[in-house]
């Protein structure tokens, strides 16, 4: 089970991929169908925030930990 939880704003993503390059555990993916941002291996995240801190967009809130 996650330990976090997301909170993603998908209308929100332009599909630049900072949040996915700067994910250390590859948490992260834009979805080949939508191009916007989803949560593949919410298991892997150690809470770091680094895609919420990188997202331009404010797209993503990790909550928890």
């Amino acid at each position: 089970m996650a330990k976090f939880v997301f909170d993603l704003r998908p209308q929100w993503c332009k599909s630049c991929g900072i949040c996915v390059a700067f994910c250390p555990k590859q948490v992260l993916a834009l979805d080949g169908e939508t191009g916007k941002v989803s949560v593949v291996k919410p298991e892997e995240c150690t809470g770091c925030r680094m895609c919420e801190l990188r997202c331009p967009d404010y797209v993503i809130e990790v909550v928890g930990g």
